[in-house]
């Protein structure tokens, strides 16, 4: 039997026309129609009014830090509860990383803690330069209150939804409400490219700077003229097709995503010590993946033996992120919180949820749990 992986792309005809156009038209640079239109498909399909195609989510998130003025020496919120390339590009710059907790209403960034921090950092008269707001695993972070903080202290807020397209926050779309949102098209996201990005902004300055720094900063002249260090950051058109059929899918991907949670959470809801990942009362979560908690004073198995188990079977699971302020790479950084990431970390596994999953590879995945939660 083949391999069961946590969430494999899922492909159409649609793409694959896409790819062949591209190619026998020969746009299959940088540029081209598939890049345009999949821009403002994009911006249409999250309420944003501008939509930048970019090679990555890293790279959108660099130019939205660098567009918000980020340098070194600066201090910059973030996540701890998330995957390193959140706060890489931080470092980028020459920023510093100041990382904050999760909550356990929905695993995200505490409110609480950032509007003490912001308080107190601003109050000394060094408030943070910007906030990396990520929304985790298909679930938006409460976004008001921390917004309000933000706007109240001159901290520019960017969203990192890299996990969350096609959530829900109240009646908008996360990545749409502070100064920048980033996307990614990873090959285990929601949506793929095979690998890209996007920036989404309401501010059409930040889109054309953005736009200009992706392409090398090549200023307005006949020949190659450059007054600014910039990047070779845009996505290809042939990509950018690939995007455009997988984008035209994204509400059944997503139902899709949610039918996985819910089979996995009917099945063990009389489990002792598993506990599956909240949804918040603010928005509906795309359940990018299906994550839950393992209680090894509960459960019969302790999360790193069900991973293991799930791996004799060639089923692919992970631990949830670790948190960054535990990673190596940034000992020493300050960080905020009451341990709840730790926790979730410690407890947490991420299950086989792909939309392209099958039932009967699900039930596979379910049954072996099952058997090992039971023995």
């Amino acid at each position: 039997m083949p391999r069961i992986y946590l969430s494999a792309p899922d492909i159409g005809q649609a793409e694959l026309n896409n790819v062949l156009e591209a190619f026998s038209t020969n746009w299959i640079a940088p540029v081209g129609p598939h890049i345009e239109a999949f821009e403002k498909e994009f911006a249409i399909a999250v309420g944003s009014p501008h939509a930048v195609a970019l090679s990555s989510g890293t790279a959108a998130l660099h130019l939205a830090l660098r567009l918000a003025g980020v340098g070194a020496g600066d201090e910059v919120l973030c996540s701890s509860l998330t995957f390193v390339a959140s706060a890489a590009p931080i470092t980028y710059l020459g920023a510093k990383p100041v990382f904050i907790d999760s909550e356990e209403q929905s695993w995200n960034i505490d409110p609480a803690i950032v509007t003490d921090v912001i308080e107190r950092k601003a109050k000394a008269g060094r408030a943070p330069k910007a906030l990396v707001l990520v929304h985790l695993y298909g679930q938006s972070a409460d976004i008001n209150p921390i917004k309000a903080c933000c706007d109240k202290h001159g901290v520019k807020l960017i969203e990192d939804a890299a996990e969350a397209l096609g959530a829900t926050y109240h009646d908008k779309a996360p990545g749409s409400i502070g100064l920048a949102g980033i996307h990614s098209f990873n090959g285990n996201k929601i949506i793929t490219t095979s690998g890209g990005g996007m920036l989404v902004t309401a501010d059409a300055e930040l889109a054309r700077q953005a736009r200009f720094l992706a392409t090398q900063a090549r200023d307005a002249a006949p020949h190659y003229q450059h007054s600014t260090i910039g990047y070779n950051y845009r996505l290809s058109n042939v990509c950018a097709g690939i995007g455009r059929g997988q984008l035209s899918q994204l509400k059944q991907k997503v139902a899709r995503r949610r039918a996985h949670f819910d089979a996995y959470a009917t099945a063990f809801k009389n489990i002792p010590g598993i506990t599956m990942q909240p949804e918040a009362p603010w928005g509906k979560s795309t359940r990018w993946l299906t994550c839950l908690l393992v209680d090894p004073k509960k459960a019969k198995v302790a999360r790193e033996d069900l991973r293991l188990g799930l791996e004799k079977l060639d089923i692919e699971s992970r631990p949830i992120w670790k948190p960054l302020h535990q990673q190596p790479i940034f000992s020493g950084t300050e960080y905020c919180g009451r341990g709840v990431s730790d926790k979730l970390f410690e407890q947490g596994l991420c299950v086989p949820s792909g939309s392209g999953m099958s039932d009967a590879d699900r039930a596979k995945v379910i049954d072996g749990m099952l058997q090992m939660l039971t023995k």
